[in-house]
This record gives C-alpha cells, structure tokens and sequence, in this order.
C-alpha cells in the first residue's frame, strides 16, 4: 500500500481483523504469559487466538487446557471435545477428555478416549493408569446402582398384597393359598391360581392387570431364576460339542409322548432348558414318574449330557 508521497507503507496485521498473522501473534504472547506463570493473561491471549481461528489445533488445545487449571470445566470441556473431533487426536487432549469424563461420572465415553490412546500406544504409562482408575469407578458406580435397584426391588416384593387394589375374592383366595407379599404372587404360576378352588378367570385377570402395571407377571421369579441358571449352564459348555446341541428341540431326542407331554407343561422346549433343570423339579410334575425320569436321563447321557445336580 502507498500513501499520499507514494512511498510504500507497511501494515502490520490487526490481532481482531480475522487475519492468522494476528492469532499466531496472540497464540505467542498467550504462550509467553502461560511461561511468567499469568494463567489468567494466558487465557485472555489464547482467547483471542482462538477467536481469530477457532481451527487451529494447539490454540485449542492451550486454551482447554489453561481453563481446566484454572476450574472453568465447561468451557474446557467443549474444547478438549474439539481437539479430540480432529483425526488423529492430540493424545494429551484424548487424556486430559478422559479425566473430565471420568470426574463427571462419564465412565464409558472417558474409557472410549483412553482406548483411542492405547490403539496408537498399547504401553503409553498415563493411558493405561487411568484405564485402570476409570474401569474400577465403573465397577463402582454400577455396584452401587445394582444395589440401590436391589434394594427397590426387596422393598416392592416385601409389599402385602392386601396393599394393591384387589377384590375381596381375590384377596380371600390368596389369603387361604397363604400368598401374603407381591413376592409370594412372582413365585406363583397362573395355573397354580387356576388349580385352587373358587379361583377363577375374572381374579387372575384381575391380578394380570396389578402386576402388569408394575412391569411383572405371575411367576416371573420363577422365570428369571430359570433364566439365569440355563444361562450357567449354556456359559459351562460353550465351545464343545454337548454346548452346540443345546439350542436343539427336545424332540431331537426322540421321547415317549408321555414324558414329551411332561416336559411341556414345564415349558421345556429345548435341550438347553431340559439339562439346566434337576431330577426333583421334573418329579414334580405331574404323572411324570420314574420311569419318564429314567427314560430322559439316558437319553441325555447318549448325548453326553445330564439333569443338573444342585451343589452341596
């Protein structure tokens, strides 16, 4: 540019015209003032930095980083998001991301940043420390919400029924089948309802509708008990040969119409649900006899398989 003797003029950038030349200018003096150990000028200069060109990585990072010495969490927060959104990440950002997940209770995303970490550098010492912190919070943390749920739900159970919104019909008949908590109605099948006398269609529907608003069923604890066990058991044989013919139907193994007829009424529809039960559980039903029991257990034992035996 010349001016009016038309003699050149040098101009030197404007640090808020948006020209780079200015953030770098203020990126430096933002450094220099973070070396005199002025945090907060830091700050000021890296924000200007940052304004004139949000893009630059290390103005981002700085700037993050100086705001989360100084407690501005936030602000730090959404920048260090920033460095990290960039391919590949700065691994001290990623780090850094981690720990304010981490003290937010955010433990699977700070575990996704130091993962990113370990992918680039398997023995990088701070990734894999705090892996370890954030992994036992996790633990921590879940324990401590399973055992609020636990507790919710030991509560709910204990609940008499004479609390819940029932006819006197259905009371009197739970009360003469000695169900006397919620807990008592979850270890309870709809047919054993309908076995008793004077029970009928109208208080089991009714009995449906108070659970149901509760998210539970009749012999629901029954249910999950069963769930749980076929589940060890499924876990015990993966990977072998007995394992793999688990999911096959029962009628695989070629059963008498009278114990097929057994297993039915015990909702048995796989060899899976067969071997995860024991010897008394199927003697319990009913017409189901010895020789039914002994006809399934060598039928089982050709498959290399058997009922389950209940530990000691």
């Amino acid at each position: 540019m010349a001016d009016a003797t038309g003699n050149d003029v040098l101009i030197e950038s404007d640090p808020l015209a948006g020209d780079p030349v200015g953030s770098k200018a203020a990126f430096d003096q933002g450094r220099a003032a973070e070396e005199a150990g002025d945090r907060w000028q830091a700050i000021e200069y890296y924000e200007q930095a940052f304004e004139l060109n949000p893009d630059d990585e290390n103005v981002c990072f700085r700037l993050a980083y100086n705001l989360d010495l100084v407690g501005e969490d936030i602000e730090a927060l959404g920048l260090y998001e920033q460095c990290c959104a960039e391919t590949p990440a700065r691994i001290n950002a990623l780090i850094n991301l981690a720990i304010m997940y981490e003290d937010s209770s955010r433990y699977n995303e700070a575990e996704k940043c130091l993962r990113q970490v370990i992918e680039t550098d398997p023995n990088h010492p701070r990734a894999r420390l705090f892996m370890k912190d954030v992994l036992a919070s996790r633990e921590m943390y879940y324990d401590e919400d399973q055992q609020k749920l636990r507790e919710k739900q030991n509560s709910l159970i204990e609940t008499p029924v004479t609390d819940f919104e029932l006819s006197v019909r259905a009371r009197n008949c739970l009360k003469k089948m000695n169900i006397r908590t919620l807990g008592d109605l979850l270890r309870t099948t709809e047919a054993e309802l309908l076995a008793y006398k004077n029970f009928g269609e109208t208080s089991l529907q009714e009995i449906r509708a108070m659970l149901a608003q509760k998210g539970l069923s009749l012999g629901q604890s029954i249910d999950d008990h069963q769930s749980a066990v076929r589940e060890e058991v499924y876990q015990q044989l993966a990977g072998t040969e007995q394992g793999e013919s688990l999911s096959q139907p029962v009628s695989s193994l070629d059963l008498s119409v009278r114990a097929r007829k057994a297993l039915s009424l015990l909702n048995i529809q796989t060899i899976g649900d067969l071997v995860s039960r024991t010897e008394a559980e199927l003697l319990g039903i009913k017409n189901f006899g010895a020789t039914s029991l002994t006809e399934i257990k060598e039928k089982l034992s050709d498959n290399g398989l058997s009922l389950r035996v209940l530990e000691d």
